[in-house]
């Protein structure tokens, strides 16, 4: 069926001590394996299993613009990229 066109994936955490806040944001567009367009949103406290949610597009145009609003939203509330560690 289709391809996409470039990998999408979008991984951002939210941290604040004094809250005690720890979350995560993890979105990814692929393909199903009947080749459907999917993006999948992933979110939770950091080091927990959190929630899933997918979404199911006709066109990776439409999966990329929910992709694109959802990474400036996640923005707009304080996401940052996420900082792997540094290995020893």
């Amino acid at each position: 069926m289709g391809m996409i066109a470039q990998p999408y994936h979008h991984h951002v955490e939210r941290t604040d001590a004094k809250r005690n806040m720890a979350r995560y944001y993890i979105m990814e567009i692929s393909l199903t394996l009947f080749g459907e367009i999917r993006l999948t949103r992933s979110w939770g406290r950091i080091g927990q299993n959190g929630q899933t949610k997918e979404h199911h597009f006709e066109r990776e145009t439409d999966a990329v613009d929910l992709f694109l609003a959802l990474v400036r939203q996640k923005r707009a509330r304080g996401y940052r990229p996420r900082v792997p560690p540094l290995s020893p």
